[in-house]
């Protein structure tokens, strides 16, 4: 007994949201790209959608956050397996500007950790500057 109708399963040439993610390699399993799209984090060309089983095709625009960015691709492949990252690549375009090079170009990059000499916990080399002081050494 199967338990889809024949009226109710994709065409041919569509494939699962959650299935796409998981094969473009975004999301680790496929389980963490269906909470997502469960959640309602995930538009498909603008539209919001609440369902992993969308049904995705060639040319919809995907759009999502990864970690503290905003995705943005174009599907070109539906693909048949996850295969190594290079075969994932070919699935999509990345239509989002290209990432800055250099850490001090990225706005919305977290600068490394500063704080003034003296506060909060001694870093290593103030430490060792100590213990040195102190004759430990």
């Amino acid at each position: 007994m199967t338990a889809h109708s024949p009226s109710q399963k994709p065409s041919a040439g569509t494939i699962r949201l959650d299935k796409w993610l998981w094969y473009a390699r975004f999301f680790k399993s496929r389980s963490l790209a269906a909470k997502l799209s469960a959640e309602g984090r995930i538009r498909v060309n603008g539209t919001r959608t609440v369902k992993a089983h969308h049904a995705l095709k060639v040319g919809d625009v995907l759009t999502f956050s990864k970690g503290p960015h905003i995705r943005v691709v174009e599907v070109r492949a539906l693909g048949v397996r996850r295969g190594p990252a290079a075969e994932a690549k070919t699935l999509y375009a990345d239509l989002e500007p290209p990432w800055p090079k250099n850490r001090d170009e990225g706005a919305g990059r977290a600068a490394a950790a500063i704080r003034s000499p003296g506060a909060g916990r001694p870093t290593k080399a103030e430490r060792r500057a100590t213990d040195r002081l102190k004759g430990k050494a």
